[in-house]
């Protein structure tokens, strides 16, 4: 299965996101990495397994198998804090903020890629998942380190479609079961 078999899956009503993920495979903002790194971490943040294996399938030809091993652990450490600081962030009570999350977190220190590929693959991620406190953290890193708005905004789109193309992917699987 390829990016050409999803878009294959979308329905008529869904052709915008077909001729989407057309687009975003052809995006040029982003180095191969960058871009096959977002579309696999945001498949496994959705998990969606015809998604999951069409962009894997298409990954795998672009990335790295380290690079294939950091994505899918871009949206499993990001699928944890995720929920951890969007609740730290939607709590009135602040004082949850100041007690160690007491979470294994190493994979953000040594993502075994470029720190700033892992960096945007969790922004994409964050956003699927509704986390803005984690949003804000990972694009103040990408700024800080001179990536271009660009970028972040490609990885966001790249991340909205992905997303669609599941929701719309899994909708329509359960019209035919």
């Amino acid at each position: 299965m390829s990016i050409d078999t999803l878009r294959d899956l979308m329905p008529a009503y869904a052709k915008d996101i077909s001729l989407n993920l057309g687009s975003l495979a052809s995006e040029t903002v982003l180095n191969d990495q960058q871009k096959w790194g977002c579309f696999l971490a945001s498949a496994h943040a959705v998990g969606f397994a015809p998604v999951v294996r069409a962009i894997e399938a298409a990954a795998r030809e672009k990335l790295s198998p380290e690079a294939m091993t950091a994505a899918k652990a871009a949206a499993a450490i990001m699928g944890m804090n995720n929920i951890y600081y969007r609740s730290l962030h939607l709590m009135k009570n602040q004082e949850y903020t100041t007690i160690p999350a007491r979470l294994r977190m190493n994979v953000l220190a040594n993502p075994g890629v470029d720190k700033m590929d892992f960096e945007l693959w969790s922004t994409a991620v964050s956003a699927i998942n509704g986390c803005g406190a984690c949003m804000d953290a990972h694009e103040g890193e990408l700024r800080k380190h001179g990536v271009p708005a660009a970028q972040v905004q490609t990885a966001l789109r790249i991340a909205s479609v992905v997303h669609a193309a599941s929701r719309i992917a899994a909708s329509e699987t359960a019209l035919q079961g």
